[in-house]
């Protein structure tokens, strides 16, 4: 019942509300215009003289003036004589169409064609500031400095569209945003301070580091408006800042209010006061001045006399409480029972009974409440049934899963693993909103990936996976362990584990920018991924691995390296995941015999051959991956010719006749220097040799990529040129990887080396001689 009251009082409390809201502030003054059109012009505003309020009343300041233009059709209001046509008038707010968009265009060469617009927004001398808690100030385009002054101060503020936030490439005004201005896809947005008058917003153009201003045929814009009101298209704005016809309207917001005097100082002076009876008066907000407001119970315009009126709550029979008789009062009304009734009247109280009807409804309440007592009673049993087998379920699934095994496990460690949690079930349920589909993240052949958000707003990954062996559940809590122990900077972070579910749920951190897979075969004909960032990509994969198989505290082969299974942040870090088919390599070993597990194109030919797993089978998929990005092909694809229908197989014999000009991706083949690509290219050779004899070790890999990495990034080498330092470690590639130091230069390299360097360097001064 004590519920069932407060929802009623609510309800009180908010049809009063509605009531004085929807009848205050809507009259104009007598024998006025209370229209412009469609446009309703309440008091203290007003159309024509005598009609709104007397500027001495309000320190002088103007804008209370309307003018209805009636060449229009429908006619249209606009703020005094000016330009600034008014879209609605609320107590404390009014909103204008703009038309004060700045612009800058340019031609197919990248020149101005239409020079910057400075736009004005001048609101000196009258009631009106800009409202800062409702308007933005936008920036679209690409490669541009959007900038917004105010005051006689000159006081600045700027945002800037870079390519990290616009598209890389601005073919056009329709490419620059779709429907959206979060700082990416060309549109930006920032805030201002609040009570200004004077403001104005300017496009400059910044020089990109390509060196070309801005892109060609495209115009870029500046503007103030209200918060959310932007175009669905850059297309909707024309080149000189206006919109194509039939385009929405982008409005902005003014706040407004009575003179620059507070209530306190208002009310000391009866000849500046406007607040009439039965009105309230408060300070404004985000300017000078005050407002006034009917008090509940009220309606009408507190600005004209005599002020607001008593609303006849009875004659709204949808919005007053009373059951039986509803008697109005001044500024509220009570309500009663009939003769011959018992009760207060009212729909959030007793309302009203018969008093010779009362056995019999007691009697029917007695009966309903004795069911609805048996019907909570099984109800709570069946409730509590319930909950203990869940909680039987969790314990089992616990215990079979390994939970006690791993809680020895973690309480051994010295000094325990600070940053590893068991989770609840519940915790991941509410994280994954119930593993939502919507939330899924990518799906494996060892699980499914669905993103969290954890009770302190970290997001996470929760890897839900497959059933487990039980016999392998003490091998799953030791790998589980040394996962945990994992701190490196290319590694996803194992963050805890769930073991209440039937299957075991992995908690690892999240990674907002999407796999190396999708970068590389998903996003268009040119890659955003640039050679530089390539060769970091696999210097970063390789480094991890060559932690796990050397610095771990027990070896780990991933046995599952793929592009798919990189991903990267967004600063495009690459860090290796889904450990589901890792294993662990005792240090008297150096290899496992294991049933065969990976994926096609990338699985070590003699691991599949022997079953015999190695680290050097990561070294080959590691190779797989670096032709991947080499290339920007798919491993396998059957909608390639039969030639080239395995990449690997297609890339060895197109390295063997010094044709790899072919196969390079359109980015790598036009910013990677001739002789690092081959480097790269040499590299992944070693890798792909199909004997694991021959193959170097992921820590020679990631010293060679170390050293490539330091030249690509210096324009000087210690002691000897970039080009003798490339030179060298193809010499270290070509003669023996193991034994050569890379800065022992020997000038006697293969003739085979010149020759394909000679190849790929011709290939990029005349173009390809073949096509990909």
């Amino acid at each position: 019942m004590q519920i069932i009251f407060s929802w009623f009082l609510l309800l009180v409390i908010l049809s009063s509300s509605t009531l004085a809201e929807s009848s205050t502030f809507i009259q104009a003054k007598p024998g006025c215009k209370t229209k412009c059109g469609n446009i309703s012009i309440p008091y203290p505003f007003g159309i024509g003289d005598g009609c709104f309020i007397n500027p001495a009343v309000v320190g002088g300041h103007s804008g209370y003036d309307i003018n209805c233009n009636a060449s229009y059709d429908p006619p249209k209001p606009f703020i005094r004589k000016g330009s600034l046509e008014i879209l609605s008038i609320s107590g404390t707010e009014i909103r204008i169409r703009n038309d004060r968009i700045a612009s800058l265009c340019y031609d197919e060469s990248g020149s101005p064609v239409l020079g910057s617009t400075l736009r004005d927004l001048n609101l000196v001398g009258s009631v009106f500031t800009v409202s800062y808690t409702k308007n933005s100030f936008y920036g679209i385009g690409c490669e541009i400095i959007a900038r917004i002054e105010w005051g006689s101060s000159g006081g600045r503020q700027a945002i800037t569209s870079t390519n990290s936030s616009c598209e890389p490439k601005c073919k056009s005004r329709e490419n620059m945003m779709e429907g959206s201005c979060t700082g990416t896809s060309g549109c930006c947005q920032t805030t201002f301070p609040k009570s200004l008058q004077n403001v104005s917003v300017e496009v400059l153009a910044r020089l990109p580091s390509n060196g070309l201003i801005s892109s060609p045929n495209s115009c870029n814009f500046a503007y103030l408006a209200e918060q959310g009101q932007y175009p669905s298209q850059a297309s909707d704005l024309l080149p000189d800042g206006g919109l194509h016809a039939g385009t929405k309207v982008i409005p902005a917001v003014l706040d407004w209010a009575i003179g620059d005097t507070s209530c306190e100082e208002a009310k000391a002076n009866s000849t500046i006061y406007t607040c009439f009876s039965n009105s309230d008066c408060t300070d404004a907000v985000n300017n000078l001045g005050y407002h006034c407001t009917c008090r509940n119970g009220y309606g009408g315009n507190p600005y004209l006399e005599p002020g607001c009126e008593d609303i006849n709550e009875c004659e709204d029979q949808t919005n007053n409480l009373c059951v039986g008789n509803c008697i109005n009062t001044d500024g509220g009304y009570n309500c009663s029972c009939p003769p011959g009734s018992d009760g207060n009247g009212r729909k959030d109280g007793t309302g009203c009974t018969s008093k010779r009807k009362f056995p019999v409804i007691g009697a029917a309440l007695g009966i309903g409440f004795g069911l609805l007592v048996f019907v909570i009673g099984v109800y709570s049993i069946y409730v509590i049934t319930k909950k203990r087998k869940l909680l039987r379920s969790k314990k089992k699934f616990f215990q079979q899963n390994g939970g006690l095994l791993l809680k020895n496990q973690l309480s051994s460690q010295e000094g325990g693993i600070d940053t590893t949690k068991i989770f609840t079930a519940e915790e991941l349920e509410l994280a994954t909103n119930d593993y939502d589909e919507n939330l899924v993240l990518g799906r494996g052949g060892f699980g499914t990936v669905f993103k969290g958000t954890l009770l302190d707003n970290r997001i996470v990954a929760v890897k839900k996976s497959k059933l487990v062996d039980q016999s392998q559940i003490e091998q799953f809590i030791n790998e589980f362990v040394i996962l945990t122990q994992i701190n490196h900077r290319n590694i996803v972070k194992l963050l805890g584990c769930c073991l209440e579910t039937e299957v075991p749920l992995l908690v690892y951190e999240y990674v907002s920018n999407g796999t190396l897979f999708e970068h590389i075969h998903q996003r268009g004909d040119m890659s955003a991924i640039s050679w530089e960032c390539r060769l970091t990509i696999a210097t970063e994969i390789a480094n991890a691995l060559s932690y796990l198989h050397s610095a771990a505290s027990t070896p780990i082969i991933h046995r599952d390296i793929k592009s798919a299974n990189i991903l990267l942040d967004e600063k495009y870090t690459a860090k290796v995941s889904d450990f589901g088919a890792s294993r662990l390599i005792p240090l008297d070993q150096t290899g496992l015999n294991t049933v065969v597990q990976g994926t096609l194109g990338y699985l070590d030919p003699e691991y599949y051959n022997t079953s015999e797993l190695t680290e050097k089978s990561d070294v080959y998929s590691f190779g797989v991956v670096v032709v991947e990005l080499l290339t920007g092909r798919k491993p396998i694809s059957f909608e390639r010719s039969e030639e080239e229908r395995n990449l690997v197989t297609f890339f060895i014999s197109s390295m063997e006749v010094n044709n790899l000009s072919q196969l390079l991706e359109d980015r790598v083949f036009q910013e990677g220097k001739p002789e690092e690509v081959l480097l790269v290219a040499k590299l992944a050779m070693r890798c792909l040799s199909l004997k694991g004899a021959d193959r170097p070790t992921m820590t020679q890999v990631a010293i060679i990529l170390e050293e490539l990495r330091s030249l690509e990034t210096s324009t000087q080498t210690i002691q000897l040129s970039r080009e003798d330092s490339i030179m060298n470690m193809q010499f270290a590639l070509e003669r023996d990887l193991y034994s050569v130091p890379f800065m022992s230069y020997n000038s006697s390299i293969s003739t085979s080396d010149d020759s394909a360097h000679s190849s790929l360097k011709q290939s990029v001064a005349l173009g390809r001689g073949n096509p990909r």
